[in-house]
């Protein structure tokens, strides 16, 4: 536990802010020419602004931020799947040899693993153990039906938001391969996002800003009462100024940089949890018996003795 909340508290630095600060960035430079220091100041005032006001600050921010954000970009994916809609057979057809193909080519497999886990883990957090400190703050019935809620996170995350993103690039990529040359990052899914007129990038921009911006602020969480845990709460507000701070590190850093970083640290960070993992394997499978399979979801738990002592303590 030590371990882990001393990596994750690191880690959270990469993964949860200069990443998504950069990609912010990037993005508003790109649609609108606004320089990413200036991107930057903005984004980290307004990130202070809401992490001085705590968890109930943050969850009060994101759920706003996150329904209007993933049904704009959906609508946007789809309505370029659309547009380009000739060039989607060809798209699956480019994708699924090239991810089966590939780890039969020699040193290929390396990259392939490399590439598919480090964003694998960025897209849904699966194995990093992150989500489960915010899990842990829910007020729920048992902790099984708060993992069924928190596992449908990865559903939304890799089955519906990546691969419509995939399809999205690709199909670009063959339709204008000249337009798309030489594009990275945010600035690929932006020239992907040209094909729906006048306000498609500004459409992306919106989206991605409040992605990652509401990323941001849940990460700070994480690290938080990571560093709580390890140094007590005297801990929260230095934290809190240093990863304000950071974020304006993210956004004018190197691309490059950055993620190499966070890729290290995701590693460091996940380590630990599989370790846990596997050490609990049979705590949750007894779990998943009790509370999925014998349909008990509802019953037992912390909530249900509140409820039932409650009424006595009243009287």
């Amino acid at each position: 536990g030590v371990l882990f909340a001393i990596l994750t508290g690191i880690a959270c630095f990469g993964i949860g802010n200069m990443t998504q600060g950069n990609s912010i960035a990037e993005s508003v430079s790109g649609t609108f020419g606004v320089p990413k220091v200036i991107t930057g100041i903005i984004l980290m005032i307004a990130t202070g602004l809401v992490i001085l006001g705590g968890v109930k600050s943050i969850s009060k921010v994101c759920e706003k931020l996150i329904p209007l954000m993933a049904g704009l970009y959906i609508l946007g994916c789809l309505i370029i799947c659309v547009i380009n809609g000739a060039y989607i057979p060809a798209a699956f057809s480019a994708i699924i040899p090239q991810a089966v193909g590939g780890g039969f080519v020699g040193a290929t497999v390396v990259a392939c693993i490399r590439a598919g886990v480090s964003r694998g883990l960025f897209t849904n957090e699966s194995g990093l153990g992150s989500a489960p400190i915010v899990d842990a703050c829910a007020a729920t019935r048992n902790t099984s039906r708060q993992a069924l809620i928190s596992m449908s996170g990865v559903f939304w995350d890799t089955i519906v938001v990546c691969l419509l993103t995939g399809l999205v690039l690709v199909s670009s990529i063959i339709k204008d391969p000249v337009g798309m040359e030489g594009l990275v990052g945010a600035q690929m899914t932006a020239g992907a996002f040209n094909a729906i007129p006048v306000i498609g990038p500004a459409v992306l921009t919106f989206g991605l800003l409040t992605f990652a911006w509401s990323t941001i602020l849940g990460w700070s969480y994480y690290g938080e009462r990571c560093w709580v845990y390890l140094c007590g709460v005297k801990s929260i507000m230095p934290f809190r100024v240093v990863w304000t701070f950071v974020v304006l590190v993210g956004c004018v850093a190197a691309l490059d940089v950055v993620w190499n970083i966070a890729d290290v640290l995701n590693a460091c960070m996940a380590f630990p949890n599989c370790i846990a993992l596997i050490g609990l394997s049979g705590v949750i499978a007894s779990e998943t018996k009790k509370y999925v399979w014998d349909k008990n979801a509802e019953k037992g738990g912390l909530m249900k003795w509140m409820d039932d002592v409650a009424p006595q303590i009243e009287k």
